[in-house]
């Protein structure tokens, strides 16, 4: 089976310039409705001059480019965008120059000729002269999110910038100037925090971004699938399956190998005692009384939690107890209607270490990426579990304290 998620190889160098990924999913062996084939192409990088006898349909999926027929000027083209191309048209297409493009492409079934010509010579692209194609000098993004973002995606133009600068200004001032400001959490908790919620929000296009990114500040290749992998009991293979095969891809592209290290450290035989003392470290006493309390018929549950949540993948090597933590409150937080287990993982987190400002500081950090009625809610149930200190809390603790300069009284 081939997956049209999937971006496929690299593609001939002596048809194309530039790094461009082809991936046909529907081959002319197939017998099909037609040929279809997915195309993805870096910033700058475009087809030689070509015909299709039989013409050819483009479908743009992400990102902006360029199309131009011979003798005519060219176009630009973006995500959603249809081009029809007679039989027979000399043209090109590829992407613009600051924004990668992926487009999927049709051809009659049994009719894939295609006819190439010379490359498109870099002064033929660059001459073209659509105002999409350049940098727009009316972008107001501040220098501290510049910088931030370009850590994370060095030499990264989006596509957004192009076709929406409004919305581009909007979210990277508040996602990467004011929100990253508000504390000091390191950009790799950060970054791992924000692969989760992608996961839960079951969006591969954030999650294939935030995993670049992640590789780009240093976060392992074994962590980012430790997140992976601990998805699965949180929000479930289904939901999970597309992201396995998109780290694959990510990491085919970079030279890392698919397969890391094994990091499980329970068996068949030990996994229910492992989990069950884990459990424990996590929530203490609870879990007495959560076996206590299940009824009869619901056991099992409990004891699937216990081998198979906490047993087999929360004993895993890879990542610590206290960034684990962090990432199932991502995980539930980031799913919505999950407010009971918000709470126990809540005050799961201040067991393990992770205090209130550390988890205000979680929140934060997802709130660009999951919306504010989900971080609302999870902002309740927070200030249920580990409310905050009362101005006369403070003022108390103050007045008995001789330390305190009396100003601050």
């Amino acid at each position: 089976m081939v997956s049209i998620l999937s971006n496929g190889n690299l593609a001939p160098g002596e048809y194309f310039t530039g790094k461009v990924l082809l991936n046909l999913a529907v081959t002319p062996e197939d017998n099909l409705v037609s040929v279809v084939s997915k195309v993805t192409f870096e910033p700058k990088a475009r087809t030689n001059w070509h015909m299709h006898p039989y013409g050819q349909i483009l479908i743009v999926t992400e990102g902006a480019g360029y199309y131009q027929e011979k003798d005519k000027p060219a176009q630009l083209i973006k995500t959603g965008d249809v081009v029809k191309i007679p039989a027979d048209a000399d043209h090109w297409h590829g992407a613009a120059h600051n924004s990668g493009m992926t487009h999927i492409a049709l051809v009659p079934p049994g009719k894939n000729s295609t006819i190439w010509g010379a490359p498109v010579t870099d002064s033929v692209y660059n001459a073209v002269n659509v105002p999409e194609s350049k940098p727009s000098p009316a972008l107001n993004i501040t220098e501290k999110a510049t910088g931030n973002r370009e850590t994370l995606w060095p030499g990264y133009q989006s596509a957004v910038n192009i076709t929406d600068p409004e919305l581009a200004e909007l979210f990277d001032n508040f996602a990467f100037d004011e929100v990253i400001s508000h504390d000091t959490m390191d950009p790799q908790t950060r970054i791992m925090l924000i692969l989760a919620a992608t996961i839960a929000s079951q969006s591969v296009t954030a999650y294939t971004m935030m995993l670049n990114a992640a590789l780009n500040t240093g976060v392992s290749p074994v962590a980012i699938k430790e997140i992976v992998y601990q998805a699965v009991p949180y929000t479930g293979m289904a939901k999970v399956t597309d992201f396995i095969h998109a780290t694959n891809e990510v990491f085919t592209q970079r030279g890392i190998p698919q397969a890391t290290e094994r990091q499980s450290t329970t068996t068949r035989e030990t996994r229910q005692e492992a989990g069950l003392v884990k459990q424990m470290e996590i929530f203490s006493s609870s879990i007495d009384t959560a076996y206590k309390n299940s009824p009869k018929d619901l056991l099992h549950i409990q004891q699937y939690l216990t081998a198979n949540c906490f047993g087999d993948y929360l004993t895993r090597n890879g990542l610590d107890v206290k960034t684990r933590e962090m990432i199932t409150l991502s995980f539930l937080v980031t799913l919505g209607g999950t407010e009971p287990q918000i709470k126990g993982h809540i005050q799961g987190n201040a067991n393990v270490g992770n205090d209130r400002q550390t988890l205000i500081n979680l929140l934060t950090q997802l709130l660009p990426y999951i919306g504010y009625p989900r971080i609302l809610n999870a902002i309740t149930c927070l200030n249920e579990i580990l409310p905050p200190i009362k101005t006369k809390e403070i003022m108390n603790t103050a007045k008995n304290s001789e330390a305190v300069p009396k100003d601050v009284l």
